[in-house]
């Protein structure tokens, strides 16, 4: 069992940065990948970037590419992203997840 915790959204303004931070209080993971997804209001969910649990390996999404930065300390069990660069586009509520856990999400949101 997982027990995913976000945490660091807030509001900024645009061209700020925020980081997230994603705890996982369960069982200990030596594997798989976690992921950082978003969802604004009237889209859908969508992958932002996602990291390996072993071997440290990235994917981000082509729209935060070069501006966000998913890092990992396992000996803490927590996922970070930074997130520079911010733009409205950015706006939406904020979730980890690892297979079929997800945590209960963090509000981004970006002001012109």
């Amino acid at each position: 069992q997982l027990q995913l915790v976000e945490s660091g959204g807030g509001s900024v303004q645009s061209g700020g940065s925020l980081r997230l931070s994603c705890t996982n209080s369960g069982l200990r993971l030596n594997s798989g990948r976690m992921n950082w997804y978003r969802q604004a209001p009237g889209k859908e969910r969508e992958l932002v970037a996602r990291i390996s649990i072993p071997d440290g390996s990235t994917y981000y999404a082509e729209s935060v590419k070069d501006r966000f930065t998913i890092s990992r300390d396992n000996a803490k069990d927590t996922v970070y992203l930074q997130m520079n660069s911010l733009t409205p586009e950015d706006t939406a509520l904020y979730y980890c997840n690892v297979l079929t856990w997800w945590g209960q999400g963090t509000q981004v949101t970006v002001s012109s």
